[in-house]
């Protein structure tokens, strides 16, 4: 073979085959696997962990060592094969994918020690790999490089696009991206099939170094990576012409084998694979990591001086979710925020202002900017802080249920949250947003009602494990909490109680300013209400709710500025549920709400003072 004489092209091919053979092995044990989707990569899987990569098999997380996210991620067997292959564990255990009590799951996930974020759901590995590239450009400023193989099925999806404008809209010249062109989908072929040169040419429109390589021939892919090496200024992507079952005789390039275990067919093509390795002994080994990246210190993270309001002042929580964000960005170098465009509004552009190197902006393509999010965080390189308006975070679900899959601990604002935002109308409330993020395994949601909580809410945020999410409205709200108010994840807080109490009145945010006005108003009445702040919603302070109710009578009034399912009424409903002594009356918006002024649009859909007041009094009666 020609080539550079100083690498094993032999033993590259041979490799390549292994590494078929072991996914057919692994997929045959499981009955279950994609042999096919990993025979189209072998190549591509040899030369990166056998060749281009540098990392450590003895500490694969290694923040200094090179990476590899397969977007694609129902190729699973054949990343596990590479490093296997490369000594991180026995090649017998590729035989437990899939099994319930192995990590050899079906989608790579985190809870391997060789893999960084949960992939599978298609078209959000790159916008990962971009995060994790721009944090070794700009903040680690290492060398390690990262590298994304994207099946040419995922290309269709428009957050692949976003992430590629992202990477060379900030020249991630560290970065790599790999089409997998093998030209066959799940059900059909792609609409591509092997027209690379359409992928070529989309991929310079969008500024990236585009080379296309036929992803079989290992000396092409040696000298394409080699060559991306030396690019700088911007992303290189190679566009590899692929075969989906490459070198499976009679299943290469055929439809109707995705996602299918070769069974007694699979043993016939390993002894043909086996027939072509060349190489008595694999002496390949991967190469160490150019330099140490640095250390980094995100633990302990405090406001740099504790909220200072006066009581009675009007501020909006997303002010304050702004100022604190600098406050925490003052005390430690590694927290940076991400954005959508929305920085004037969510008032994350407080931490631009102070530290405009510590800022990111996404521009308006949440899916890459949350999927961004999750690959700043990887490692723990980051403590990141994303922000957008509440009801556009919904677009973004999936890319907040795989940071949950990926043992993410991002952290995200949204703001404009309910009818109380006015105008603008109900494209841009959030009305949805505490059901999508109650429902994330590993999410904590907080839901501040004035400026003291919420700067105490966003140092909380940046030292609690997982996803956090935090609410903030647009109105202007009073200060209802001294300054030195201490504040827990979990712990709610009573605002208003007396021995008389005959209802226990719960709201957030703009609701509990609500609630507040309406205790006043019963008590002018003679009827005694108890005001609740449960601060976060999620955990709910659920031994609060109970006794606070208990001490009124048994009965809670909860109002918030959201629709019925999955927010704040029915976290608490769940939290009473077994408790025969305790009635509950739920106040929301019932229906898609109209522009209006925030009070007229609170009032005309009942989660103003006045409905509270009726509807406290109704409940008293019954």
């Amino acid at each position: 073979m020609k080539g550079d004489k100083n690498v094993d092209f032999e033993q590259l091919k041979d490799i390549a085959n292994k590494l078929r053979i072991d996914s057919i092995v692994a997929t045959n044990a499981s009955k279950s696997g994609h042999p096919t989707s990993c025979a189209s990569m072998a190549e591509i899987m040899s030369v990166l962990f056998f060749h281009t990569m540098r990392y450590k098999i003895s500490a694969p997380r290694d923040a200094s060592a090179d990476r590899f996210i397969l977007s694609k991620g129902h190729a699973a067997p054949i990343l596990y094969a590479a490093w296997a292959e490369a000594g991180l564990f026995p090649l017998d255990e590729l035989k437990n994918l899939r099994k319930l009590d192995s990590d050899l799951e079906g989608h790579p996930t985190p809870r391997l020690n060789f893999v960084d974020v949960g992939t599978g759901s298609l078209g959000q590995g790159l916008a990962v790999a971009a995060g994790m590239a721009y944090v070794g450009k700009y903040f680690d400023q290492a060398p390690y490089r990262v590298y994304c193989l994207v099946g040419d099925g995922e290309a269709a999806e428009g957050s692949i696009w976003e992430s590629l404008h992202f990477a060379s809209h900030y020249k991630l010249d560290n970065l790599v991206v790999i089409f997998d062109v093998n030209r066959l989908g799940q059900s059909e072929p792609t609409s591509l099939q092997h027209q690379l040169e359409v992928y070529d040419a989309r991929l310079k429109a969008f500024g990236l170094n585009s080379l296309v390589v036929d992803g079989h021939d290992v000396t092409e892919l040696v000298k394409a990576f080699d060559e991306a090496a030396s690019v700088t200024g911007k992303p290189t992507a190679l566009v590899a012409k692929t075969y989906k079952g490459r070198g499976f005789p009679g299943i290469e390039d055929l439809d109707n084998w995705h996602g299918k275990a070769l069974g007694a067919e699979g043993e016939k093509i390993i002894k043909h694979l086996q027939s072509q390795i060349k190489t008595t002994k694999i002496t390949l080994k991967p190469k160490a990591p150019l330099a140490e990246a640095p250390k980094v210190h995100i633990d302990d993270i405090t406001l740099s001086s504790p909220p200072a309001y006066k009581q009675g002042e009007l501020v909006a929580t997303r002010l304050a979710y702004g100022t604190a964000l600098k406050k925490i960005a003052d005390t430690n170098l590694r927290v940076i925020a991400l954005d959508g465009d929305t920085k004037n509004s969510t008032f994350s552009d407080k931490l631009r202002n102070a530290y405009p190197e510590r800022y990111v902006e996404c521009f308006i393509a949440e899916q890459n900017l949350v999927g961004v999010a999750t690959g700043a965080a990887c490692r723990d390189r980051a403590v990141v802080f994303v922000s957008t308006f509440a009801a556009f975070f919904t677009r973004t679900f999936d890319q907040i249920r795989m940071g949950a899959i990926s043992q993410s601990n991002i952290n995200l604002a949204g703001s404009h949250c309910g009818v109380s935002i006015g105008e603008d109308g109900p494209s841009q409330m959030g009305l949805e947003d505490l059901a999508m993020f109650r429902t994330v395994p590993t999410a904590t949601v907080f839901y501040p009602s004035d400026a003291v909580s919420t700067e105490r809410a966003v140092e909380l945020a940046a030292n609690t494990r997982g996803i956090c999410y935090i609410r903030t409205s647009r109105p202007n709200t009073a200060i209802l909490y001294p300054n030195d108010e201490v504040f827990k994840v979990g712990q709610a807080k009573v605002l208003r109680q007396s021995a008389k109490d005959r209802v226990l009145l719960i709201g957030a945010g703009i609701t509990l300013h609500e609630a507040l006005a309406a205790a006043e108003e019963l008590k002018k009445e003679g009827v005694e209400a108890r005001v609740l702040d449960p601060f976060t919603i999620k955990p709910l302070d659920e031994a609060a709710v109970l006794e606070n109710a208990r001490a009124a009578e048994g009965r809670i009034l909860v109002v918030e500025d959201h629709y019925q399912a999955g927010g704040i009424g029915e976290a608490v409903l769940s939290a009473v549920s077994l408790q025969r002594d305790v009635i509950v009356r739920h106040l929301y918006v019932r229906e898609v709400p109209r522009s209006g002024p925030p009070a007229a649009l609170l009032d005309h859909y009942g989660i103003s003072q006045q409905h509270i007041v009726a509807a406290a009094k109704q409940l008293i009666k019954a």
